[in-house]
Protein backbone atom coordinates (compact mmCIF):
# COMPACT_ATOMS: atom_id res chain seq x y z
CA UNK A 1 0.00 0.00 0.00
CA UNK A 2 1.50 3.43 -0.78
CA UNK A 3 2.33 5.73 1.94
CA UNK A 4 2.81 9.24 2.37
CA UNK A 5 6.43 9.57 3.77
CA UNK A 6 8.80 11.83 5.43
CA UNK A 7 12.59 11.46 5.35
CA UNK A 8 15.09 13.89 6.77
CA UNK A 9 18.76 13.33 5.70
CA UNK A 10 16.90 12.29 2.42
CA UNK A 11 19.77 13.67 0.13
CA UNK A 12 22.79 11.35 2.02
CA UNK A 13 24.57 8.30 1.40
CA UNK A 14 21.72 6.13 2.66
CA UNK A 15 19.13 8.42 2.35
CA UNK A 16 19.08 8.71 -1.51
CA UNK A 17 18.98 5.18 -2.27
CA UNK A 18 16.42 4.71 0.16
CA UNK A 19 14.25 7.38 -1.78
CA UNK A 20 15.20 5.42 -4.63
CA UNK A 21 13.61 2.18 -3.60
CA UNK A 22 10.56 3.61 -1.53
CA UNK A 23 9.87 5.65 -5.06
CA UNK A 24 9.92 2.30 -6.81
CA UNK A 25 7.77 1.23 -4.63
CA UNK A 26 4.55 3.72 -5.04
CA UNK A 27 5.36 5.65 -2.09
CA UNK A 28 5.01 9.55 -2.19
CA UNK A 29 8.07 10.99 -0.73
CA UNK A 30 8.72 14.46 1.09
CA UNK A 31 12.20 14.77 1.73
CA UNK A 32 13.35 17.64 4.55
CA UNK A 33 16.72 19.34 2.90
CA UNK A 34 18.82 23.17 3.26
CA UNK A 35 19.75 22.33 -0.58
CA UNK A 36 17.90 23.84 -3.12
CA UNK A 37 14.74 21.85 -4.22
CA UNK A 38 16.49 21.20 -8.13
CA UNK A 39 19.16 19.54 -6.34
CA UNK A 40 17.43 17.80 -4.01
CA UNK A 41 14.91 16.18 -7.10
CA UNK A 42 18.18 15.27 -8.55
CA UNK A 43 20.06 13.68 -6.16
CA UNK A 44 16.14 12.27 -4.95
CA UNK A 45 14.40 11.83 -7.83
CA UNK A 46 10.71 12.39 -7.92
CA UNK A 47 10.02 13.89 -3.99
CA UNK A 48 8.66 17.12 -2.93
CA UNK A 49 11.38 18.98 -1.19
CA UNK A 50 10.71 20.84 1.96
CA UNK A 51 13.52 23.32 2.78
CA UNK A 52 12.09 24.01 6.84
CA UNK A 53 11.15 22.03 9.40
CA UNK A 54 8.61 24.51 10.43
CA UNK A 55 6.62 24.95 7.37
CA UNK A 56 5.31 21.25 8.55
CA UNK A 57 3.41 22.24 11.53
CA UNK A 58 -0.01 21.91 11.64
CA UNK A 59 0.44 19.58 8.64
CA UNK A 60 -2.46 16.89 7.82
CA UNK A 61 0.46 14.23 8.44
CA UNK A 62 2.74 11.53 6.96
CA UNK A 63 1.98 7.77 8.08
CA UNK A 64 6.29 7.24 7.99
CA UNK A 65 8.86 8.72 9.23
CA UNK A 66 12.60 8.31 8.55
CA UNK A 67 15.32 10.70 10.23
CA UNK A 68 18.51 9.86 9.15
CA UNK A 69 19.92 13.20 9.14
CA UNK A 70 23.46 14.46 10.90
CA UNK A 71 26.55 15.62 10.31
CA UNK A 72 29.59 13.49 9.80
CA UNK A 73 30.43 12.73 12.82
CA UNK A 74 34.29 11.76 11.44
CA UNK A 75 34.29 15.34 9.20
CA UNK A 76 35.87 17.33 11.53
CA UNK A 77 38.55 17.48 14.71
CA UNK A 78 36.46 17.23 18.06
CA UNK A 79 36.75 20.27 19.15
CA UNK A 80 34.34 20.99 22.25
CA UNK A 81 32.39 23.23 19.46
CA UNK A 82 32.56 20.61 17.06
CA UNK A 83 30.85 18.04 19.59
CA UNK A 84 28.36 20.79 20.17
CA UNK A 85 27.62 20.62 16.59
CA UNK A 86 27.12 17.18 16.13
CA UNK A 87 24.57 17.03 18.89
CA UNK A 88 22.63 19.87 17.21
CA UNK A 89 22.34 18.57 14.09
CA UNK A 90 21.13 14.82 15.55
CA UNK A 91 19.51 15.75 18.87
CA UNK A 92 18.07 18.85 18.39
CA UNK A 93 16.67 18.04 15.23
CA UNK A 94 15.22 15.04 15.93
CA UNK A 95 13.56 17.13 19.62
CA UNK A 96 12.29 19.21 16.70
CA UNK A 97 11.23 16.46 14.94
CA UNK A 98 9.00 15.24 17.41
CA UNK A 99 7.38 18.23 18.19
CA UNK A 100 6.22 18.77 14.73
CA UNK A 101 5.34 15.66 14.16
CA UNK A 102 3.28 15.96 17.58
CA UNK A 103 1.48 19.53 15.64
CA UNK A 104 0.14 16.93 12.70
CA UNK A 105 -4.22 16.02 12.62
CA UNK A 106 -2.50 12.56 12.22
CA UNK A 107 0.15 11.26 14.01
CA UNK A 108 2.23 8.25 11.94
CA UNK A 109 2.46 4.79 12.64
CA UNK A 110 6.18 4.58 12.81
CA UNK A 111 9.43 6.94 13.38
CA UNK A 112 12.66 5.42 11.95
CA UNK A 113 15.30 7.21 13.28
CA UNK A 114 19.07 6.59 12.95
CA UNK A 115 21.55 6.21 15.40
CA UNK A 116 24.76 4.20 15.45
CA UNK A 117 26.97 1.37 16.81
CA UNK A 118 29.04 3.85 18.48
CA UNK A 119 26.41 3.66 21.13
CA UNK A 120 28.09 0.84 22.73
CA UNK A 121 31.59 2.78 22.81
CA UNK A 122 34.53 0.74 22.70
CA UNK A 123 33.96 -2.71 23.19
CA UNK A 124 37.24 -4.58 22.32
CA UNK A 125 36.59 -7.67 21.34
CA UNK A 126 33.50 -8.81 23.18
CA UNK A 127 30.86 -9.88 21.01
CA UNK A 128 27.87 -6.81 21.10
CA UNK A 129 23.87 -7.49 20.70
CA UNK A 130 21.55 -4.54 21.26
CA UNK A 131 21.63 -6.03 24.75
CA UNK A 132 25.37 -4.89 25.81
CA UNK A 133 25.64 -2.70 28.05
CA UNK A 134 27.69 0.57 26.55
CA UNK A 135 30.96 2.36 27.73
CA UNK A 136 30.16 6.30 28.35
CA UNK A 137 32.11 8.05 26.01
CA UNK A 138 30.92 10.87 24.11
CA UNK A 139 29.52 8.40 20.65
CA UNK A 140 27.40 6.95 23.23
CA UNK A 141 26.14 10.22 25.07
CA UNK A 142 25.58 11.33 21.16
CA UNK A 143 23.74 8.15 20.00
CA UNK A 144 22.24 7.57 23.58
CA UNK A 145 20.50 11.22 23.95
CA UNK A 146 19.81 10.78 20.07
CA UNK A 147 17.59 7.79 20.24
CA UNK A 148 15.99 9.11 23.70
CA UNK A 149 14.98 12.25 21.86
CA UNK A 150 13.11 9.34 18.85
CA UNK A 151 11.81 7.36 21.86
CA UNK A 152 9.77 9.80 23.09
CA UNK A 153 7.07 9.64 20.37
CA UNK A 154 6.46 5.99 21.67
CA UNK A 155 4.70 8.48 24.94
CA UNK A 156 1.99 9.28 21.67
CA UNK A 157 1.54 5.68 20.64
CA UNK A 158 3.88 6.00 17.51
CA UNK A 159 6.13 2.90 16.43
CA UNK A 160 9.50 3.49 17.09
CA UNK A 161 12.67 1.57 15.58
CA UNK A 162 16.30 2.45 15.92
CA UNK A 163 18.98 1.83 13.56
CA UNK A 164 21.97 1.64 15.38
CA UNK A 165 24.24 1.75 11.73
CA UNK A 166 27.74 0.28 11.23
CA UNK A 167 30.46 1.45 8.75
CA UNK A 168 28.70 1.51 5.55
CA UNK A 169 30.22 0.45 2.53
CA UNK A 170 28.84 1.24 -0.64
CA UNK A 171 29.18 2.61 -4.02
CA UNK A 172 30.31 6.32 -4.32
CA UNK A 173 30.68 7.84 -0.84
CA UNK A 174 30.79 7.22 2.73
CA UNK A 175 33.97 6.30 4.77
CA UNK A 176 35.55 3.72 2.11
CA UNK A 177 36.03 6.74 -0.90
CA UNK A 178 38.32 7.96 2.01
CA UNK A 179 40.18 4.88 1.96
CA UNK A 180 40.56 4.04 -1.95
CA UNK A 181 42.86 6.38 -3.20
CA UNK A 182 45.43 6.04 -0.81
CA UNK A 183 45.00 2.30 -0.93
CA UNK A 184 45.24 3.03 -5.13
CA UNK A 185 48.54 4.87 -4.30
CA UNK A 186 50.14 1.70 -2.30
CA UNK A 187 49.88 4.01 1.12
CA UNK A 188 47.15 1.62 2.26
CA UNK A 189 47.27 0.01 5.98
CA UNK A 190 45.89 -1.27 9.16
CA UNK A 191 45.25 1.43 11.15
CA UNK A 192 46.83 1.44 14.52
CA UNK A 193 47.11 -2.45 16.24
CA UNK A 194 44.48 -3.34 13.75
CA UNK A 195 43.20 -5.87 16.02
CA UNK A 196 40.01 -3.34 16.53
CA UNK A 197 36.50 -4.47 15.13
CA UNK A 198 35.02 -2.78 12.51
CA UNK A 199 31.17 -3.53 11.94
CA UNK A 200 30.83 -3.16 8.21
CA UNK A 201 28.01 -3.38 6.41
CA UNK A 202 26.94 -2.76 2.98
CA UNK A 203 24.10 -0.20 2.01
CA UNK A 204 22.11 -2.04 -0.03
CA UNK A 205 21.36 -4.01 3.38
CA UNK A 206 20.94 -0.49 5.17
CA UNK A 207 18.31 0.28 3.09
CA UNK A 208 16.63 -3.44 3.05
CA UNK A 209 16.68 -3.33 7.17
CA UNK A 210 15.21 0.45 7.37
CA UNK A 211 12.09 -0.70 4.68
CA UNK A 212 11.64 -3.86 6.74
CA UNK A 213 11.26 -1.42 9.88
CA UNK A 214 8.94 0.51 7.97
CA UNK A 215 6.48 -2.58 6.74
CA UNK A 216 7.35 -5.02 9.82
CA UNK A 217 4.62 -3.88 12.27
CA UNK A 218 6.15 -5.51 15.33
CA UNK A 219 9.58 -3.82 15.02
CA UNK A 220 10.24 -1.71 17.47
CA UNK A 221 13.37 -0.30 19.57
CA UNK A 222 16.95 -0.32 18.75
CA UNK A 223 18.94 -3.31 15.72
CA UNK A 224 21.96 -3.23 15.22
CA UNK A 225 22.11 -2.82 11.54
CA UNK A 226 25.57 -4.15 11.21
CA UNK A 227 26.82 -7.19 8.47
CA UNK A 228 26.81 -10.84 10.90
CA UNK A 229 30.59 -10.65 10.06
CA UNK A 230 32.56 -8.86 11.78
CA UNK A 231 36.21 -8.60 11.01
CA UNK A 232 39.10 -6.97 12.55
CA UNK A 233 41.29 -3.81 10.85
CA UNK A 234 43.23 -5.25 9.66
CA UNK A 235 41.30 -7.95 7.52
CA UNK A 236 39.44 -5.23 6.81
CA UNK A 237 41.95 -3.17 4.87
CA UNK A 238 43.73 -6.80 3.56
CA UNK A 239 40.51 -7.38 2.07
CA UNK A 240 40.26 -3.99 0.08
CA UNK A 241 43.79 -4.60 -0.88
CA UNK A 242 43.26 -7.49 -2.34
CA UNK A 243 40.33 -6.14 -4.15
CA UNK A 244 41.91 -3.09 -5.62
CA UNK A 245 45.00 -5.34 -6.17
CA UNK A 246 47.50 -3.38 -4.17
CA UNK A 247 49.72 -3.39 -0.89
CA UNK A 248 48.60 -2.55 2.19
CA UNK A 249 51.79 -2.05 4.17
CA UNK A 250 51.81 1.19 5.49
CA UNK A 251 50.67 1.28 9.18
CA UNK A 252 49.18 4.32 10.28
CA UNK A 253 50.53 3.91 14.12
CA UNK A 254 47.94 5.07 17.04
CA UNK A 255 50.15 7.76 18.39
CA UNK A 256 50.28 9.70 15.51
CA UNK A 257 46.63 9.08 14.86
CA UNK A 258 46.12 10.65 18.09
CA UNK A 259 48.23 13.79 17.49
CA UNK A 260 46.72 14.65 14.35
CA UNK A 261 42.41 13.71 15.75
CA UNK A 262 43.09 13.88 19.13
CA UNK A 263 39.98 12.48 20.67
CA UNK A 264 38.60 11.74 17.90
CA UNK A 265 41.09 9.14 17.08
CA UNK A 266 39.08 6.83 19.25
CA UNK A 267 37.21 6.10 15.86
CA UNK A 268 39.40 4.62 14.28
CA UNK A 269 41.61 3.20 16.57
CA UNK A 270 38.53 1.55 18.58
CA UNK A 271 35.73 -0.27 17.59
CA UNK A 272 32.94 -2.92 18.42
CA UNK A 273 32.20 -6.76 17.67
CA UNK A 274 28.72 -6.23 17.09
CA UNK A 275 26.02 -8.22 15.53
CA UNK A 276 22.66 -8.11 14.50
CA UNK A 277 21.29 -9.98 16.93
CA UNK A 278 17.39 -8.84 16.98
CA UNK A 279 17.18 -8.56 13.03
CA UNK A 280 18.49 -11.68 12.61
CA UNK A 281 16.20 -13.44 15.29
CA UNK A 282 13.15 -11.62 13.81
CA UNK A 283 13.72 -12.88 10.24
CA UNK A 284 15.67 -10.70 7.66
CA UNK A 285 18.49 -11.78 5.87
CA UNK A 286 21.21 -9.84 4.87
CA UNK A 287 22.31 -9.37 0.54
CA UNK A 288 25.50 -8.87 1.16
CA UNK A 289 26.91 -10.47 3.90
CA UNK A 290 30.70 -11.30 2.93
CA UNK A 291 32.98 -9.02 3.16
CA UNK A 292 35.49 -9.42 0.04
CA UNK A 293 31.95 -9.26 -2.22
CA UNK A 294 30.74 -6.37 -0.32
CA UNK A 295 33.39 -4.49 -1.40
CA UNK A 296 34.10 -5.49 -4.50
CA UNK A 297 30.64 -4.35 -5.17
CA UNK A 298 31.46 -1.30 -3.67
CA UNK A 299 34.43 -0.42 -5.60
CA UNK A 300 33.85 -1.51 -9.54
CA UNK A 301 33.53 0.93 -11.94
Amino acid sequence: MSKKILITGGTGFIGRVLCKHLLKAGHTLTVLSRQKPATVKAICGKVEPVADLNLLKAHPGFDAVFNLAGEGIADKRWSPERKASLLDSRVALTLALVSVIRSWEKLPEVLVSGSAVGFYGDQQDHLVTEDTPPNPEFTHQLCSEWEDAALSLQADGVRVSLSRTGLVVGKGGGFLDRMILPFKLGLGGKLGSGHQYMPWVHREDVVAGLIWMLENQLSHGPYNMVSPNPVTNEEFTRTLARVLKRPAILPAPAPILKLALGEMAGLLLTGQKAVPARLQSDGFEFSHPDLKAALNASVKK
